[in-house]
C-alpha cells in the first residue's frame, strides 16, 4: 500500500439519483484507500437527490457537496468539481455504479510505480456480470480510438495537473465528453492504460448513455471528425 500523503479527489455529479445514491457513495467511503475528498454535485435534481446528500456528508467528513439550481448537464458540473478540487490526483465515479473497495488504491499505485499519466480499469456489467472491455482490450488504444470511446468514463483516475493543461472537459460537448478529454489528453502526448483486473460495476440500463443515444453519437462522431459540435 501506498504511503496516503496524496490525497485523490474523486469528482460525482448527479441528476435525480436517489434510488442508487446510498450504495454507490458508500462503495467510495469504503476504499482501502483513505486520504480522499469526494465532491458530490447535485445538477438540480428534483428528487431526494440533495436531501439524501447532505445526511451522507454529516456522516463522513471527507465529502462535500455543491448544488446547481438548473441543470446544466455533466460537462460543466464536472468541471465546477475540478475547479473545486484539492487533490494531486482525480478519479471519476458515477452514482449509478460502484467502484470495487481496493480501485483507488490500486490505481494510484499502478500510476506511482508505471510510467503512465492516467488510467482507467475494464468493469462488469451490472446483472449480466459481463467482463467490458472484452476482446477490444488487447488491441493498441490508438486504432480503437478512430471508431469507438475504449474508456469507461467512471474508472478514470489521472494527474489532475494533465487535466487542467488540457483546458479540462470541453464545455463544447455536452455528451461524450469523456471521449474528448480521452482524445486531448492522448493527442498531448499524455499516457494511458487500462488495467486487466476489473475494478468497477458498471450499470448500462436506463443511464445516460442509453437515454441519449443518438446525441451520443452525433458528440462522439465530433470528436472523431476533430469536429466542433453544433
Amino acid at each position: 500500500m501506498v504511503v496516503e500523503n496524496l490525497k485523490v479527489s474523486i469528482l460525482i455529479a448527479v441528476f435525480n439519483g436517489e434510488a442508487t445514491l446510498i450504495d454507490s457513495i458508500k462503495s467510495i467511503t469504503s476504499q482501502t484507500y483513505k486520504n480522499l475528498e469526494i465532491l458530490i454535485i447535485d445538477d438540480g435534481s428534483d428528487d431526494k437527490t440533495y436531501e439524501i446528500c447532505k445526511s451522507l456528508e454529516k456522516e463522513d467528513k471527507r465529502i462535500r457537496i455543491y448544488k446547481n439550481q438548473d441543470n446544466i448537464g455533466l460537462t460543466k458540473s464536472l468541471n465546477i468539481l475540478l475547479e473545486k478540487s484539492s487533490g494531486t490526483f482525480i478519479a471519476r465515479h458515477d452514482i449509478d455504479d460502484l467502484s470495487s473497495p481496493e480501485r483507488i488504491e490500486t490505481q494510484l499505485n499502478f500510476l506511482l510505480n508505471k510510467k503512465v499519466d492516467f488510467v482507467y480499469s475494464r468493469a462488469h456489467i451490472k446483472k449480466s456480470n459481463k467482463l467490458i472491455p472484452g476482446i477490444s482490450y488487447y488491441l493498441p488504444k490508438k486504432i480503437i480510438m478512430k471508431f469507438k470511446n475504449p474508456f469507461i468514463h467512471g474508472t478514470l483516475f489521472a494527474k489532475k495537473e494533465i487535466i487542467l493543461k488540457v483546458g479540462k472537459y470541453d464545455e463544447r460537448f455536452k455528451y461524450s465528453q469523456d471521449y474528448k478529454l480521452a482524445f486531448d489528453l492522448i493527442n498531448s502526448g499524455f499516457r494511458v492504460k487500462v488495467l486487466k483486473k476489473p475494478l468497477y460495476n458498471l450499470n448500462m440500463e436506463n443511464n445516460i448513455s442509453e437515454k441519449y443515444k443518438s446525441q451520443q453519437a452525433y458528440y462522439a462522431d465530433c470528436v472523431r471528425k476533430y469536429k466542433v459540435p453544433d
